[in-house]
């Protein structure tokens, strides 16, 4: 027992020995390494850098007027033109059979239009106007003939035979008369519903007519005026639906771009800020231009909420062509020997932005206060002074009191 307790007392003992070594050795492992960078007094430029895409300023399009085969192509594509320029023509025949037929029937609809705003057709109406007319006389004949009856009955110069056998014939003639009358008002006024329903049809078939007459015409796809033809997606042969597009045509030596800026940085925009442009398929070369219309709503794109921002830029050698995606820089502020730190150096908490001031051996968390900002930089307004070293994080997590060394470059080291 007293063996066992002897061993306790010596497990114990080599334990606090190691902990005391442990400790030692840890005290004694080298302080990180970390980058330093000193605040500078510089020229300050504030910008919102974004994607955007290329449009042309007033382009017009040509599209299919009716369902065709392109029947062959003249002009081509990145080309220049003129107004009356021939681009390219499109199978009509079937479209010209069609304006034949409505203009054929446009001319009897008007025959029959001037008949009805006449009165009916004249022989009808001649015909109805003469049937009256004998009914008429005819009635009146046998009312002379029925007064005259009636006297010389009444002096037994006449049977009451004579009188009755005139008087069924005058009933007649009466009847007649009366549809003859009911026959012609008949045939009035079914003329003026023929006027108002050959109208109806004369103005439907007359605009018929200017609808296929406008397709004919759209079969010579001409230029409506001067600039580029930046799209030609047809071909000789292929079939096009109503609605297509066959050529696109605008003046490019001035294009717009549609810029789309994040909603935190939509505030500070303003119109007339320059804007620089650049495109990866042309490295090295930039367009510059003007804001001109600030957005108006925010809307998503992809996972961002942006702006849509439109921007005129000079194009003057045409090398953007619209369509194509490039990088924009707006130029928001410029601010003459303002203390500049680099946007690593600073570390962002809720609303406060702070930095890790080194001293030479230790890091002090100093809070901040910014100003202007762009990708790379912001604008100390307080918090420290120029020549001070800051510590870059890097892969480190920095602290409070922290102590560090300064990295030494690679190409300083050798």
């Amino acid at each position: 027992m007293r063996t066992l307790s002897r061993r306790v007392w010596l497990l114990l003992a080599f334990a606090v020995v190691l902990v005391v070594v442990l400790l030692y050795l840890n005290s004694r492992r080298p302080s990180a390494r970390v980058a330093v960078v000193q605040a500078s007094h510089q020229t300050f430029r504030s910008s919102i850098s974004s994607n955007g895409k290329v449009e042309p300023i007033m382009p017009y399009s040509l599209r299919a007027k009716f369902d065709g085969f392109v029947e062959r192509v003249v002009a081509a594509e990145g080309k220049n033109v003129k107004k009356g320029d021939l681009l390219l023509t499109l199978d009509g025949r079937d479209i010209r059979a069609q304006l034949d037929q409505a203009r054929a029937q446009l001319a009897l609809q008007g025959d029959d239009l001037r008949a009805a705003r006449s009165g009916g057709r004249a022989d009808q109406a001649a015909k109805l106007s003469a049937d009256l007319r004998s009914a008429e006389a005819e009635r009146n004949l046998l009312q002379r003939q029925q007064e005259t009856l009636t006297k010389l009955a009444a002096q037994n110069a006449a049977t009451a035979e004579e009188l009755e056998k005139n008087r069924a014939a005058l009933e007649r003639a009466e009847a007649t008369l009366d549809q003859a009358r009911k026959t012609k008002q008949e045939f009035e006024h079914q003329a003026g519903l023929d006027r108002e329903r050959l109208d109806l049809l004369v103005e439907h078939s007359k605009a018929l007519v200017n609808n296929l007459q406008d397709k004919a015409d759209s079969t010579r796809a001409v230029a409506h005026g001067s600039g580029t033809l930046y799209s030609l997606p047809v071909h000789t042969g292929d079939f096009v639906h109503t609605g297509d597009l066959l050529a696109a045509i605008a003046d490019l030596h001035e294009v717009r771009v549609r810029a789309y800026i994040d909603e935190p940085e939509l505030g500070q925009l303003r119109a007339g800020q320059t804007v620089v442009v650049t495109w990866d398929a042309l490295p090295g070369r930039t367009w510059t231009g003007k804001t001109e219309i600030l957005p108006r709503q925010v809307v998503a794109l992809g996972t961002r909420n942006v702006g849509e921002l439109l921007c005129t830029i000079a194009n003057q050698g045409m090398e953007l062509i619209p369509n194509t995606t490039v990088d924009v820089r707006i130029e928001i502020n410029e601010r003459a020997d303002a203390l500049v730190v680099p946007r690593g150096a600073v570390q962002i908490d809720g609303t406060r932005r702070y930095v890790y001031r080194f001293d030479g051996s230790r890091l002090h968390r100093t809070e901040i206060r910014v100003g202007l900002s762009n990708a790379t930089q912001f604008e100390v307004l307080s918090g420290i002074n120029e020549g001070d070293t800051l510590a870059l994080p890097g892969g480190t997590t920095l602290r409070d009191n922290m102590a560090v060394r300064v990295a030494i470059p690679e190409s300083e080291s050798e």
